[in-house]
């Protein structure tokens, strides 16, 4: 990974933190995109910079919004001069009660989880190629595994397991296309808690 330059959609906190901070010790230079954590995305670009010089960048961006996509990857870009991996974190996460379920709720996580991955993949793709690099999707277990009163969630996360597959052969042989699909992982957030599961 030494001097790879890498975009983290989602990065100022939880997983999206922890994959830049691992990224950044393997030797890439990573680019945090956050919408509205800009404080802990600088913060955390402070801390990667402060171990290695001018190795971090931040990028603001809503990604519910189609026309910030392309903007969001160029400026990724533009801050190493190159782009050699998108990591597709970002993630809207909450119960969507079936009977309950409404449009806002559909477009902001079929939006975050699913649409948003595929345009960010689609404006990064002459660049990838260019670099023979890499995307890597979260994906989640629930893809596979729905969770009761998530119907919306894992429909999405299914959705990117399938935008995977289809990126791969898409952009074969040049891109490399995997994803990641994680069980539960605790929140630092007090109270953001899930009961043990049943066996």
């Amino acid at each position: 990974m030494q001097d790879r330059a890498v975009l983290v959609t989602g990065a100022a906190r939880r997983i999206g933190a922890v994959v830049a901070r691992r990224l950044h010790a393997a030797g890439a230079r990573v680019v945090l995109h956050c919408h509205r954590s800009r404080a802990e995305a600088d913060a955390l670009a402070a801390e990667l910079n402060a171990v290695r010089e001018r190795s971090c960048a931040v990028v603001q961006g809503d990604l519910l919004e189609v026309a910030e996509l392309a903007r969001v990857v160029e400026a990724a870009a533009e801050a190493f001069g190159r782009l050699d991996g998108l990591v597709n974190n970002a993630s809207s996460f909450y119960a969507t009660p079936f009977g309950a379920i409404g449009e806002r709720e559909w477009k902001d996580l079929m939006g975050t989880n699913l649409r948003a991955p595929l345009f960010l993949a689609q404006a990064a793709a002459a660049r990838l190629r260019e670099a023979r690099g890499a995307i890597v999707n979260v994906i989640d277990i629930h893809a596979e595994r729905p969770l009761k009163d998530f119907a919306v969630y894992s429909v999405a996360k299914a959705g990117l397991a399938a935008l995977t597959r289809a990126l791969a052969i898409e952009l074969a042989p040049d891109v490399r296309v995997n994803g990641v699909a994680p069980g539960s992982i605790l929140w630092p957030e007090q109270g953001a808690h899930f009961a043990p599961a049943e066996k």
